[in-house]
């Protein structure tokens, strides 16, 4: 019993140690909920940024075609010299002061250009809500993967202090001719292999600090995870609903209506128009306009206001415009459906690997349950002189290889539900705690 409980102290006094260890980084760090992280990158993340200008851009592409109904107003002068009658100046007469307007009235495919901007419309705003289902799965995969990281750390720093305490107590035992001089060099490889695994995790752990750094806006050195992550509920939305309801499809198909109602409005780009016009000019005494006006007929303020009619009955660049045009439609169409395949397969197949790797990672729990029971048993024999000092040294290894398959296939798990969550639409929800 004694033996029992000096062993349960001197684990104790383990944890103390690497706890003091990482003090300093403690000290410095904030602790992050994956909720606050996720907050900070969708306001701090340059692909949120990019998509948000892309919808600003359909949306004054779409006002653009939709205010050219509203009659566009210019004023201004045309002064010069003339010799002889009066010739136009870029299309209106020479004039002291002039006022025109212009406005179509009536264009055929003016309906449906308006109908393909606001299809373009939805879709930024669906590519929008794609890219910040992307930035809140980087944040979450970047999050877990550095909580694994930080754990294995605490982890591994306690297997190397045991590390050197088995190297120092080889060391002694070579010099004292009880172990010979090659246990002394795997005891040195068995501490050197540890604390290359302590560096690959430091190492790693500063790489996803900064990258958090960059999405969230925080400092790096500031960055630390809690202790778990949300549980993530079981999703029971099938392939094709997922598929229909994913905002990637939806974005393609709203561009493929959009290049089909374009293609039809450059066919009806034959068909007759109507055109609001009019024009306010004060004409000038300079100008000759006496001379070639019956006297007394000139005046100087002139008005005009009408309608366009244009016939098009000729125009073979318009024609080819409309064939291209056709080809856009039929391959955003194709696209579209490609796109709404491989989310429809990429659902089935996550589906299928969370389950895989629920299976995985309950075979690691127990072959890491397996391994710390071994430690425990060599323990109490080497304290029994059952057994010696490697074969101790052996099963803390295998327990820590056990943990960090443990580790990896846990990780690999949340990022497969991760994933199926973005496929199914619920991974905000989950993210934000909303669900």
């Amino acid at each position: 019993m004694m033996e029992k409980e000096s062993g349960v102290l001197a684990r104790s006094h383990k944890l103390i140690l690497a706890a003091l260890v990482l003090l300093p980084g403690s000290l410095l760090a904030e602790p992050v909920t994956l909720k606050h992280a996720v907050e900070l990158a969708l306001q701090h993340a340059t692909g949120m940024a990019i998509s948000a200008a892309d919808e600003q851009r359909a949306v004054a592409g779409y006002r653009e075609l939709k205010d050219s109904y509203i009659p566009q107003v210019t004023t201004g002068a045309g002064l010069g010299w003339s010799y002889g009658f009066p010739l136009s100046l870029e299309g209106a007469a020479p004039s002291l002061f002039n006022v025109t307007a212009q406005s179509p009235l009536w264009h055929f495919e003016l309906h449906d250009f308006l109908g393909a901007a606001r299809a373009e419309n939805a879709a930024a705003s669906l590519r929008k809500k794609d890219q910040r289902n992307q930035v809140i799965q980087d944040t979450a995969l970047s999050y877990a993967e550095l909580q694994k990281w930080e754990q294995r750390l605490v982890h591994l720093q306690l297997a190397e202090a045991d590390a050197q305490k088995f190297q120092a107590a080889v060391a002694d035992r070579v010099k004292e001719g009880v172990d010979s001089e090659v246990e002394g060099t795997k005891a040195r490889l068995s501490a050197a292999r540890v604390h290359l695994r302590v560096t690959e995790a430091e190492g790693a752990a500063d790489v996803l600090r900064e990258h958090l750094s960059k999405l969230t806006g925080l400092p790096a050195a500031n960055i630390q995870t809690e202790d778990s992550l949300p549980a993530v509920p079981e999703s029971k939305v099938d392939e094709n609903t997922a598929a229909d309801a994913n905002p990637a499809v939806m974005a393609a198909v709203e561009h493929a209506r959009a290049q089909y109602l374009t293609a039809r409005g450059d066919h009806k780009s034959w068909l007759p128009s109507v055109d609001f016009g009019a024009q306010y000019a004060v004409l000038s005494k300079f100008n000759n306009y006496q001379t070639y006006f019956q006297p007394g007929s000139f005046v100087r303020n002139n008005a005009t206001v009408g309608g366009v009619i244009r016939f098009p009955f000729l125009n073979a660049p318009q024609k080819a415009r409309a064939q291209g045009a056709d080809a856009d439609a039929l391959k955003a169409r194709k696209q579209a459906e490609a796109v709404r395949n491989q989310v429809s397969e990429a659902t089935l197949r996550l589906q299928r690997s969370v389950a895989q790797m629920q299976a995985a990672r309950e075979v690691a729990e127990l072959e890491y349950e397996i391994a710390q029971k071994n430690v425990v048993a060599v323990q109490t024999r080497m304290d029994s002189s059952g057994v010696n000092l490697h074969d101790l040294d052996d099963a803390r290894a295998q327990a820590t290889e056990r943990f960090i398959t443990l580790q990896d296939m846990s990780f690999e798990l949340e990022r497969s539900e991760i994933e199926l969550l973005r496929a199914t639409g619920e991974l905000e929800s989950w993210a934000m705690g909303t669900k």
